[in-house]
């Protein structure tokens, strides 16, 4: 019968494709022992060692190291336990390298020098948590002592940089540029200049707002396309109109005093490193909208205020 067949090394060797050396080295480490050996002292397998070296030589391929195979043969650890461990192993693996993998495709379109590239790669595999604590660490500090309007808060809260498993060379990119800009003095001095001054002066709802945004953008586009610049007399009718706007949704009358408490609005609550806050958490976290790019018609409005004003 099959089962009594014992076969040599080299029998086996032919059998498994495995190479004699391989073979002889599970055998001296216990793993797969020889059925018995001939009167010289030559090994011998019969088929139950044939089928312990495949599954030894399956699990090794799929990475198991000889400890864990070895528990496995002796029934200490079941084939599923060890498959289930290594699984998530393997998620973790193949997690890092699609991180590895995009920070170098975005190290390869921006040209980047080692120590930038090393910068990325750091920040690139932070886990969420870390990442999260980056921008709350930020929050934490520009709000620091400051009784800010509590629906801005919230939506600075609600933001947070959620980097997919497999993220896009722009994503990487867009978290490096977001985790370097939450770190910079100048930008925390103004985003807390902003709440310190919303805390004294309380937005309109948002819906309002949304509305003011709107008019100033398209008014400001449209002298844009006519080559208005700021300071041309052809810009005063489009002050005016933006600025009675502005008057109506706070209830004020267009006047002096008010414009001149408009331009400091204007001037505190524009900053183009604002807009692309929101704009590098977009891109991170896929959001299928994006801030527009509204900063430029109102530097626009601030300095034709200024100059009609």
């Amino acid at each position: 019968m099959d089962g009594d067949i014992l076969y040599t090394i080299g029998d086996l060797a032919r059998r498994t494709g495995l190479s004699v050396r391989t073979i002889r080295f599970y055998s001296d480490a216990g793993v797969v022992p020889p059925t018995d050996r001939t009167d010289a002292g030559y090994r011998l397998y019969d088929l139950t060692a044939m089928a312990r070296l495949e599954l030894v030589r399956t699990l090794r391929e799929l990475g198991v190291d000889l400890t864990t195979v070895q528990r496995v043969l002796e029934r200490e650890l079941t084939v599923a336990e060890v498959a289930a461990t290594h699984a998530e192993a393997l998620d973790r693996q193949i997690q890092t390298l699609r991180l590895r993998r995009a920070v170098m495709r975005a190290v390869a379109k921006r040209g980047s020098s080692p120590e930038e590239m090393e910068l990325m790669h750091k920040l690139a595999k932070l886990s969420d948590e870390e990442r999260k604590q980056i921008i709350t660490d930020f929050l934490d500090e520009v709000y620091e002592g400051v009784d800010a309007d509590p629906e801005f808060a919230a939506k600075l809260r609600s933001g947070m940089p959620e980097l997919p498993d497999d993220p896009s060379p722009e994503q990487v990119d867009a978290w490096v540029e977001l985790a370097e800009l939450v770190q910079d003095a100048g930008f925390k001095a103004r985003i807390r200049q902003m709440l310190e001054y919303q805390a004294t002066h309380p937005v309109k709802p948002s819906n309002a707002m949304i509305d003011l945004v709107e008019v100033t953008s398209t008014r400001v586009r449209a002298a844009q396309a006519e080559g208005i610049a700021p300071e041309d007399p052809e810009a005063r009718p489009v002050v005016d109109a933006l600025a009675a706007a502005f008057a109506a949704a706070y209830g004020e009358t267009d006047d002096a005093d008010f414009r001149t408490v408009l331009l400091e609005r204007m001037e505190i609550g524009n900053d183009r490193r604002a807009e692309r806050y929101w704009q590098l958490l977009a891109t991170i976290n896929g959001w299928d909208t994006k801030p527009p790019t509204l900063t430029p018609y109102f530097e626009w409005f601030i300095a034709a205020l200024r100059a009609h004003s």
